[in-house]
């Protein structure tokens, strides 16, 4: 598995949103783009950090970042986060998981000295161009927004 690094090209992708929708990288070229990686829909640590980039959402868009969630689950659950959660950006089904695959985010994990794996949540800011210029891997889900202006892209 290859590990990404700032400066690498963004790895493309062309997946599936919530409502079936294709969605590919390409279609965020000119833009900057918070992809987002996280476990699972409707646990507590990634429903915390899903609403923090809701609350901060237009203030994001308004530096110019678009917001992309992915998760390995499919498009029913991805559905009812955003309901139940209201949020305004798109979630990336990965159920085949080529996108957590390619950006380095599937991982063993442990729990209770059970291993498993799983998603690592990981944040990568992608410039207009494609290009890396932030991975966050120690994500604070309360201030997931705070970290990226933290970065000061």
């Amino acid at each position: 598995m290859k590990t990404l690094k700032i400066g690498d090209e963004a790895p493309e992708f062309t997946g599936l949103d919530q409502n079936g929708t294709k969605v590919s990288l390409a279609d965020y070229r000119g833009k900057k783009l918070v992809l987002y990686f996280y476990p699972k829909d409707n646990t507590p640590g990634c429903t915390t950090e899903a609403c923090n980039f809701r609350d901060n959402y237009q203030s994001l868009k308004k530096d110019g970042f678009e917001i992309i969630g992915v998760s390995v689950d499919g498009e029913a659950s991805h559905q009812k986060f955003i309901s139940k959660h209201e949020l305004p950006f798109q979630l990336l089904v990965d159920e085949d998981k080529s996108l957590v695959e390619a950006y380095g985010v599937w991982v063993e994990k442990n729990m209770y000295g059970k291993k498993y794996m799983g998603t690592a949540r990981t944040t990568f800011v992608i410039d207009a161009d494609g290009i890396i210029q932030h991975i966050i891997k120690k994500v604070d889900n309360k201030n997931a927004s705070q970290q990226i202006r933290d970065l000061g892209v």
